[in-house]
């Protein structure tokens, strides 16, 4: 069975070009989100092997929502992708226990780089 998916992201365009990025590259859309809340409830409902988290997204913040759905399963497996790639989001992304981060526009390279580090 292949290696799931969650795509949060409140830009449909984004959710779009990330899922046929994550299935090219062998893997399956679990499920899309369009906010923090809206993660942790798929999160919870799907269990996937990766969350692919944007930061600045409407009700709760991809940072929040990271912090919450390593909480409830601390094994969670988040990479954030945002177009802030200033240094303070990025660590503070890390901190909330991010195991890497992608800055938009999104690079192919880049996201097939991250997938496999970390679901092999």
């Amino acid at each position: 069975m292949s290696k799931s998916v969650l795509i949060v992201d409140d830009a449909q365009f984004m959710r779009t070009m990330l899922g046929k990025l994550i299935e090219e590259n062998g893997y399956e859309v679990a499920g899309e989100a369009i906010n923090g809340e809206e993660a942790i409830q798929k999160y919870m409902d799907l269990s996937p092997d990766l969350v692919t988290m944007d930061i600045t997204m409407p009700k709760m913040d991809g940072v929040e929502a990271t912090k919450q759905i390593l909480a409830f399963n601390p094994e969670a497996k988040v990479v954030m992708c945002s177009a802030m790639g200033q240094k303070p989001m990025v660590v503070e992304s890390l901190k909330a226990g991010a195991k890497d981060f992608i800055v938009k526009p999104i690079k192919p390279n880049k996201v097939k780089d991250a997938l496999k580090n970390i679901l092999g």
